[in-house]
C-alpha cells in the first residue's frame, strides 16, 4: 500500500481523467433514496456548488428516487461543462418506499432499455461509465448481462463499463468478456469488502471507488477505529472524516472515493482532505485497524 498523496488525478479507462475525489449524489434524493430530494432549490445549488468546486465526476444511478437523481443532475448542470465525466448504473428495482424491496434485474432487455431511459435522462448521447448495478441477479447468466454493455458500448451508448458490488470472479469473468474500467464495493476503514476487488485493480490499472468511503460506525472494526483515528486527527487539525478520506485516497492510487453530502460546507471539508499527508506512521496504524 502506497502513503504518498501526490497523485491528483486518476484515468478511467483509456481517456476520462478525472480528480482523485468525486460526488455521489445518492443523498439528493427522499428518505430511504425513494422519491425527489425535498428542497429542491437546495438539491440544484448542491450540484451547482460541486461543479464550482472543481470535482469532475459525479456518481448516479437510475434506482436513486428511482430517476430523479438522474433527472435532478440534468436540471442542475446541463449542457454540461466539457470536463466532467458523469457515472450512473442499471440493474437494480426498487418496489416501492421499504428499501428492502430493492432487487437486481440482470433481463438483458431490461439492462439496454435502462441505459437508454438513463442517457435520455442525463441528455447525453454517451453515457461516460455505466455500472451494472449487482452481480447478484439470477434472471439471466453474468455472461449475458456483461456482453449487453459490450454491445452498448461498441454502439456508442456506452463509453466506458463499469461494475458495482461484484465479486473477484464475477470481475475476473467480465474481464474477459468487454474491457472493465472501474469497478465500486463496500470499502473503508471499519468495513473493507471490497479489499480483493481494489488488490485487482491496482494490478489491473482500474478506478476502484469505494463506497461508504468515510463511514467510521459500522462494522466490528468501529470501536478499534474510535481509538486510532481521533489523534491522527488531532495531529493534522482535521475531522475523523477527514482523515478516513485522506487514507483513502493514500491507500492506492487506484482509489477514486464518490462521497455524498448534502452541505456545501461538508462538500469542502471534504476537499481539504486532499491536502492531508499522513505519515507512514499514521498509515500503518489506520491499516492496522482491520489487521
Amino acid at each position: 500500500m502506497t502513503s504518498t498523496n501526490d497523485v491528483d488525478q486518476i484515468t478511467i479507462g483509456d481517456s476520462l481523467t478525472v480528480g482523485r475525489i468525486g460526488y455521489g449524489a445518492m443523498k439528493l434524493t427522499g428518505d430511504q433514496v425513494w422519491g425527489p430530494y425535498p428542497d429542491h432549490e437546495k438539491a440544484i445549488a448542491v450540484l451547482r456548488g460541486v461543479v464550482d468546486a472543481g470535482i469532475t465526476l459525479i456518481d448516479t444511478a437510475d434506482v436513486y428516487g428511482p430517476h430523479s437523481n438522474e433527472l435532478l443532475i440534468r436540471e442542475a448542470l446541463h449542457p454540461y461543462p466539457s470536463d466532467l465525466v458523469i457515472a450512473t448504473k442499471g440493474g437494480f428495482v426498487r418496489g416501492g418506499y421499504d428499501y428492502s424491496t430493492l432487487d437486481a434485474v440482470g433481463n438483458v432487455n431490461y439492462l439496454r432499455q435502462s441505459a437508454h431511459l438513463s442517457a435520455r435522462r442525463l441528455g447525453v448521447e454517451t453515457i461516460d461509465l455505466y455500472y451494472l448495478h449487482s452481480g447478484r441477479a439470477t434472471d439471466a447468466p453474468f455472461e449475458d448481462q456483461v456482453g449487453a454493455l459490450a454491445e452498448m458500448q461498441q454502439s456508442g451508448l456506452i463509453r466506458n463499463i463499469g461494475l458495482s458490488n461484484v465479486t473477484l470472479d464475477q470481475l475476473r469473468i467480465a474481464q474477459a468478456i468487454a474491457p472493465i474500467a472501474a469497478v465500486t464495493a463496500l470499502f473503508n476503514l471499519t468495513v473493507r469488502t471490497g479489499a480483493d476487488l481494489l488488490a485487482a485493480a491496482e494490478q489491473d490499472g482500474i478506478a476502484f471507488s469505494p463506497w461508504h468511503p468515510v463511514t467510521l460506525t459500522d462494522g466490528p472494526l468501529a470501536s478499534r477505529a474510535a481509538d486510532v483515528v481521533p489523534p491522527i486527527a488531532e495531529a493534522h487539525g482535521a475531522t475523523a472524516q477527514q482523515i478516513a478520506l485522506a487514507w483513502q485516497l493514500q491507500v492506492s492510487p487506484q482509489s477514486l472515493p464518490i462521497p455524498g453530502t448534502t452541505s456545501l460546507e461538508h462538500l469542502k471539508e471534504n476537499l481539504l482532505a486532499e491536502s492531508i499527508v499522513l505519515t507512514d506512521g499514521e498509515m500503518r496504524e489506520l491499516n492496522g485497524i482491520a489487521e
